[in-house]
């Protein structure tokens, strides 16, 4: 089995010289298509990069905004600050990050 796929290996390397290091362009049939798989590739990784990337400013201050609060609630249910203090600063943190959507 082994001694008919080597025979038939190298009966294709004579009909096609450009396989075994002659003339031709055989490796070009490999070579074509792993530079555009390449190619694509690096355009997805580098596209997809900018799109995550490029997300208006204000979904990062609502973000940011919900974060706080998150943080600001947390610490009032735990008892670290009192009802009037959380209010308060509640009440700057959503006049300084202010919803777009309301506008």
């Amino acid at each position: 089995m082994l001694s008919t796929l080597t025979s038939t290996a190298s009966t294709a390397l004579q009909l096609h010289p450009g396989w075994g290091g002659g003339p031709g362009f055989g490796w070009l049939f490999v070579l074509i298509p792993l530079f555009w798989i390449t190619v694509f590739v690096l355009l997805f990784v580098v596209l997809g990069r900018r799109w995550r990337r490029s997300s208006p400013p204000w979904v990062m201050a609502q973000s940011a905004g919900r974060s706080a609060e998150a943080t600001l609630a947390q610490r009032f249910a735990h008892g670290d600050i009192d009802e009037t203090e959380y209010r308060a600063r509640l009440e700057v943190i959503r006049t300084n990050n202010p919803d777009p959507r309301q506008h």
